[in-house]
Formats: structure tokens, sequence, C-alpha cells
């Protein structure tokens, strides 16, 4: 890790911290909740030494990227993203026409974004574990959660400003986050209203996994220690925002070559119809370059982490095609 550089740029108003490493094609990788630049530690090193120029930003409202108001979740929606992410690649790399994408979770949603608003700018997309989710233009996307699970899904609670901090503050950020990142169950993540995260576990206190060692999982801790969670869970609180404001974009299809890649046992494969949606023609429809949908046994949701070389090969092998 200690090859990787560090830099903060400033970008479409705050201050983006990123991490970098290799000489080439530009890759950029987007993570998701609750992650930072490191979710892609396995992935910058084996691009980097392949040829590529890996490059990972802490999103806004993340880690060492500072300046975005996180108290307003209006700032958060994905249209200020992908604004900070075409300014980022304008300052650090303003003779590359196109780079390739790499999103997970809600980096993949914002990569879905990037890629519906300058396709121009994408040579190729692999996105992990959140496949294109099409606007429903009859129901915003928090009431779509509530229909399915109701009150106590996770993204339902995460609505009200300042509530689910409350709830988590006295559980402490290791806790919280050895919990989001070891949850493994394809299963809805329920949030009961002062029971924490006991509705998703059995109440033992589980062993750390091997793919998230203490060092690694104590990187995590020492960030959200300084930032909290509010900026990552303001991604949730401007979904329905996102929705009103996309509204043009409505049937709109993704044209990158793409790849997409999830986890056998990642819940967000799991919601009614997702299986049905990936592989029956539906993705294939929205997203018409796609090439290649892979499902990895055995593996859940933080599947950068958890399956890192299966994942790196998949990456390398899609993005080479494009070189």
């Amino acid at each position: 890790m200690e090859k990787i550089t560090h830099k903060t740029v400033g970008v479409n108003g705050i201050n983006m911290h990123i991490a970098e490493l290799g000489e080439g094609p530009l890759v950029l990788f987007l993570h998701g909740f609750p992650e930072l630049w490191y979710s892609w530690r396995h992935q910058i090193l084996f691009l980097a030494a392949q040829g590529y120029r890996a490059v990972a930003p802490d999103l806004r409202g993340y880690g060492d990227t500072t300046g975005a108001p996180t108290d307003d979740p209006s700032s958060f929606t994905a249209l200020h993203v992908v604004g900070d992410l075409v300014a980022l690649l304008q300052s650090i790399s303003p003779d590359e026409d196109k780079v390739f994408v790499v999103g997970h979770d809600w980096g993949a949603v914002i990569a879905w974004h990037l890629c519906m608003f300058r396709p121009e700018k994408v040579k190729a997309l692999v996105n992990l574990s959140v496949h294109f989710l099409p606007r429903n233009p009859h129901m915003n996307p928090v009431d779509g959660m509530r229909f399915l699970y109701g009150n106590d899904h996770y993204i339902c609670r995460f609505q009200e400003p300042g509530e689910i901090e409350a709830e988590l503050a006295p559980l402490g950020i290791k806790t919280c986050l050895k919990n989001f990142l070891t949850f493994r169950k394809p299963q809805p993540f329920y949030f009961p209203k002062g029971k924490g995260f006991s509705a998703n576990t059995d109440g033992s206190t589980a062993q750390l996994p091997s793919w998230l060692p203490e060092k690694d999982l104590d990187y995590f801790v020492s960030r959200f220690e300084k930032t909290g969670f509010t900026g990552g869970v303001n991604y949730y609180r401007a979904a329905n925002l996102n929705w009103e404001l996309t509204a043009p974009w409505t049937e709109a299809k993704v044209m990158v070559p793409t790849k997409f890649i999830v986890g056998e046992l990642d819940l967000v494969y799991h919601i009614p119809g997702a299986k049905e949606y990936i592989h029956n023609g539906g993705l294939k429809n929205d997203v018409p370059l796609l090439e290649d949908v892979v499902v990895l046994k055995g593996v859940a949701h933080f599947i950068n982490q958890e399956a890192p070389e299966e994942v790196n090969n998949h990456i390398f092998h899609f993005l080479k095609k494009f070189v």
C-alpha cells in the first residue's frame, strides 16, 4: 500500500482526496457505502501492475474528501457526484477523452448515471453488485422499498436526518462498520427502531472474515471516526430528489460497453424481480452494449474485497479489449 500516492484535487466546489498508482489508461474506481477509496486496494495494486493508471477517490461526504455540506442531503444527488467526477477527470487527465470506470454499490449507481449523462467520457464500464435501476415514473425509490419491505428497511430508516446516526452512535464506529461490512445474507437489511443490527444477526460476535483483517477494518474506522456516517447516508436521503431530477432520463439507455458482476449471496441480487431483470433481457435492453453478466458463487455484497482475485481478473480481461 505504501506505493499508492495520495493527493487532494479541488473539483466542483469540494476538495476531493484521491489515491492512485500506475501509468497508462486511466481506470476510475467508485466506492459505495460505507466504504472509501480503500475498498479498491486490491484492484489498484493489480491494475497498476498490468499497465493501468488506477485512481480511486473518496466520494463527496467520505474519508479525506472535504467541502460538501453534510447537513444538506440535497447536495448529494447523482448530478452533484457525477459533476465531481467530470471535474476530477478534467483536472487529472485533461488529454484523455475517455476513461475506464469501475463501480460498486453506490459507486455503481453513480457510474450508471455518469454513463447516462456523459457517455462520451467512458470507454467501458465494469459495475459490481448494483444492476442498472431503470427509473419508475410512477413511484419514487424510497416508496418502492417501503412497498417491498416495510418501514424498517434500512433505506427507509436512513431517510430522517440525524435519526439513524443517533441510533448507531452508542454502538461505536468499529462495531457498526464490522456489522455493515460482514453482512452476507441474501435477504433484506432491516433497522427496527431501537434494535440496532440485531434484526440482521443471530446475536453472536463472529470473527472477522479472512478477507477483512483487523488492520483493514481499522483503516475504515480511522476515517469514519472523523467523518461519521452522515455523508454516506446522505446518498440515500437524496434518492427521491435524484428520482425527481432524472425525469428527463426516463427510459434512457446506457450506451457504453459494460460488464456486470454480482455475488450469488448479494442482497441486491435478491430484490424481488432483480434476477429476472438481469438474466431475462431487461438489463440488456437498458444497457444495449452489455457484453457479460457474471455471478460469483458463494460471494456476498462486498465483492471486490471478498473475492479480489476473481474480480481483478474479470475487470482486467474485459478492459483490455478496449485499450
